[in-house]
């Protein structure tokens, strides 16, 4: 038995048709054409994906209906170092010039940003992250 035998084209094809997700999208297209017979190499030449994420793909489709194998899964990550409300504020920083803050230029750059969030939130980041 192939992979996909089990999954539905005309699903696949349906959910396509409402998908408003880019990446559910391509997960759907690489889900179509290889029940359609596109190998596995093709597939991840054609989309630039590692053949191990095509394979992924697949295996996801197989497991779970099609409205669980396209959204990605929860990856848990580095916690945000301010906080909803200092965001919000930050937003709303940049919507106005850094003189308004007493900095010197038109617009903000990165290292702008990164010494006004620091004396601002006292929170400090490196220009890699601003």
């Amino acid at each position: 038995m192939n992979k996909l035998d089990e999954v539905d084209a005309e699903a696949l094809r349906r959910t396509l048709d409402e998908a408003t997700d880019a990446k559910a999208a391509k997960r759907l297209m690489v889900g179509l054409a290889y029940k359609q017979g596109v190998r596995v190499e093709t597939l991840a030449e054609w989309y630039g994906i590692p053949r191990s994420t095509v394979y992924s793909w697949l295996d996801r489709f197989e497991e779970r209906p099609i409205d669980e194998a396209i959204e990605d899964e929860h990856r848990p990550g580095r916690p945000p170092k301010l906080a909803p409300g200092q965001r919000a504020d930050l937003e709303r920083t940049l919507r106005r010039a850094p003189g308004a803050f007493g900095f010197e230029g038109s617009s903000w750059t990165p290292a702008l940003l990164q010494e006004y969030v620091e004396q601002r939130f006292g929170v400090e980041y490196s220009l890699g992250h601003a």
